[in-house]
């Protein structure tokens, strides 16, 4: 299918909107931080959008959630390298920067390279100081449709001067296109997540998730109460402790009322886990009369979050030289 313009930013910058469809799957992506913003999978019972998405490219820009490829957080907006410290721009209070930064990759036009019915690959160039991070970064972003009922993106970038990369993709699934998905049932193959303190930075533990409302080691409902309130999530969960070079199961997820399973698979050694408790979009979205809190829920795998300030985490710089990459599969069949 061509691709065709979904909009101009204010300097007049084209942001492309691709369509790829094969294998019982379509899907649109959106230049404007590489995004998802259809997705519509043969499988299960009734035709149901799979991903929240959004009219317009303003849209976007002024309510987008974090749609797109972006990082995760960074405790005190910053982190030591090669013996010194590099300052980075906060976002979120005056002590943090999530998702890469108020301009991160995720609110950033990336050009669309190449396109054809099955694929699609978008590129950006990030140039040394952006956001406070060193280096200049290309990174890359490919869609691909390989088999039926199957989504694969491959994250690579590489790097002038040593620089911190963490991707991750950050589309919410709503299986169902129901109200929420509190009910959804969710299986995460993790023995330990990494609890938060008071601004969700990991406070660098590795907590057992047995008998915690965080063990999702067994199918269940999302829906989980304590001493008689809901319990939210916003974390991440150990799948490994280093990366892998092929995708393992990071979750599995059953919309119930279509009978829709999602199975994430990815190379990382992490995936956090996000209800959309605060998910508030004051426009009317894309195939869903509103998107109010828990109408989607995100699993991105990636480093875990500070990683640059938790040495017990690993390292996520890239140097030059290296490159970075990272392939998520999402994997679709009815149940």
């Amino acid at each position: 299918m061509a691709a065709t313009t979904f909009g101009q930013t204010d300097d007049g910058t084209e942001v492309a909107l691709a369509t790829l469809s094969a294998g019982g799957v379509e899907i649109g992506i959106i230049g404007y931080g590489a995004a998802i913003r259809s997705l519509d999978v043969d499988v299960g019972r009734g035709a149901h959008p799979r991903v929240l998405g959004l009219q317009t490219l303003d849209d976007y820009i002024c309510h987008s959630p974090s749609m797109g490829i972006i990082a995760n957080r960074i405790g005190g907006a910053a982190f030591p390298l090669d013996g010194r410290q590099v300052t980075l721009t906060p976002n979120e209070g005056a002590t943090t920067q999530l998702h890469g930064g108020p301009q991160g990759f995720g609110k950033r036009v990336w050009t669309l390279a190449d396109h054809g019915h099955d694929h699609a690959t978008l590129t950006l160039v990030s140039a040394a100081g952006d956001q406070g991070f060193p280096g200049r970064v290309e990174a890359s972003c490919h869609y691909s449709i390989p088999t039926d009922g199957v989504l694969r993106i491959a994250l690579s970038a590489t790097t002038d001067a040593p620089t911190l990369v963490n991707l991750a993709a950050h589309s919410y699934f709503n299986l169902d296109g129901s109200e929420t998905i509190l009910d959804h049932l969710l299986e995460i193959p993790a023995e330990t997540y990494t609890p938060i303190d008071a601004l969700k930075i990991p406070t660098g533990e590795f907590a057992s998730v047995a008998g915690t409302p965080f063990d999702f080691r067994q199918s269940r409902r999302i829906r989980c109460e304590q001493s008689g309130e809901r319990v939210g999530y916003d974390h991440n969960f150990v799948v490994a402790l280093e990366k892998s070079p092929e995708p393992r199961l990071h979750a599995r997820v059953i919309g119930p009322l279509t009978g829709t399973e999602l199975e994430v698979w990815s190379t990382e050694p992490g995936v956090q886990f996000y209800d959309g408790s605060g998910l508030d979009v004051p426009v009317v979205p894309l195939n869903r009369p509103a998107v109010g809190a828990n109408a989607g829920l995100c699993l991105e795998p990636q480093f875990f979050p500070d990683t640059p300030n938790k040495p017990q985490f690993g390292s996520a710089i890239l140097r030059p030289g290296e490159t970075y990459r990272q392939v998520t599969e999402y994997r679709f069949r009815s149940v």
